[in-house]
């Protein structure tokens, strides 16, 4: 009843707070204006992050969670927020960025929360000892951009948020953790209430603020959620966030091949691609919706399954990630290793 009634409550906030927000972005010109990067014709409010972090905040106050990594998930929250606002007002260097997002990934570490071990199969236990705090905050680091990243299209890092926030909820579940099961709550029901305004065609954006919020709570979360991991779930966060994961991931490896820098923002990443491949605004967004539920799917069946069920789901999901890349030509257009495979065996 709980994780019901923190959903309603948040979705209504978000849902009765996002038009007052969108006027004052207006009046203060806190909009995203058109340019060529950009799929919208028209500016758009950029004030997204601030009605999350207001739904969080309100969540977390009538939930009233007495754990202590509460702490740094809101001071790390509303920093990794400020500092998101910031960026879209002045657009800083990427340098500065992500020593702001060291900062306060940082932050979390010194309250204690890292990845300290992992459990390989056969009793063996590797100790991270003191190579948990760069591997720790290198994991808040690479979510909070990885959302980031996919936040091109109206509605589609809220959306894959959501879904990758009600997966690692519903493990919390499985796992009893009700403090996990609290926050992923308050956040779903955030997004539910914010996508009304923000699906297409969007009234308003989550921007920088919100996209590297949401990024900072998941990555936060799913290390609460599989902290003193065994090998196999390892895979969990990774499987849960692959959306995002693979478009961070092949948009470095296409930069670095092309010979561009690989924090140089362009105009190939997957949403980008299946709009060249003539599927609508709507269309592409709600399509990579079901590639990240395929995932977040496959992410439970693997945590449920024994070793051997995992390593098999685990290679059929690398085998699918291929196929996603070479079909919207993530890295490039010509690379279809094992298309044209298919093809050969199909030929014959």
């Amino acid at each position: 009843m709980l994780t019901i009634k923190l959903i309603l409550i948040s979705a209504v906030f978000s849902l009765l707070l996002t038009p007052l927000v969108i006027k004052v972005s207006y009046l203060i010109g806190a909009v995203d204006k058109p340019n060529y990067r950009k799929v919208h014709k028209k500016p758009v409010s950029v004030l997204g992050g601030v009605v999350i972090l207001c739904a969080f905040l309100v969540g977390m106050w009538i939930g009233q969670p007495v754990e202590k990594e509460i702490v740094p998930i809101v001071i790390g929250a509303i920093l990794i927020q400020l500092l998101g606002l910031v960026d879209d007002f002045v657009d800083l260097p990427a340098i500065v960025k992500l020593i702001g997002q060291i900062c306060i990934a940082s932050i979390v570490v010194y309250h204690g929360v890292t990845l300290d071990l992992i459990t390989l199969p056969f009793g063996i236990v590797i100790q991270f000892g003191i190579f948990s705090i760069p591997m720790t905050i290198l994991w808040i680091v690479a979510v909070t951009n990885a959302i980031n990243l996919v936040d091109g299209l109206d509605g589609l890092a809220t959306g894959v948020s959501g879904i990758a926030l009600a997966t690692i909820g519903f493990i919390a579940i499985i796992q009893q953790n009700i403090f996990i099961m609290m926050l992923c709550s308050v956040l779903i029901g955030a997004l539910l209430g914010f996508l009304r305004y923000n699906f297409y065609p969007a009234r308003i954006f989550l921007g920088d603020n919100g996209a590297l919020l949401l990024g900072f709570i998941i990555g936060v979360l799913s290390l609460l959620g599989f902290k003193n991991i065994t090998l196999i779930s390892l895979f969990f966060p990774i499987i849960i966030l692959a959306v995002p994961f693979i478009d961070m991931s092949f948009a470095m490896i296409r930069r670095y091949r092309q010979g561009k820098p690989i924090m140089q923002a362009d105009k190939s990443h997957l949403h980008h691609k299946l709009l060249e491949l003539g599927y609508t605004h709507p269309q592409t967004v709600l399509l990579i919706y079901s590639i990240a539920a395929l995932f977040s799917v496959a992410s439970i069946i693997l945590y449920l399954s024994s070793v051997w069920g995992a390593i098999i789901i685990v290679i059929l999901l690398i085998i699918t990630i291929e196929l996603i890349v070479e079909f919207t030509g993530l890295i490039d257009d010509s690379h279809q290793p094992l298309l044209n495979f298919m093809r050969s065996i199909i030929k014959r």
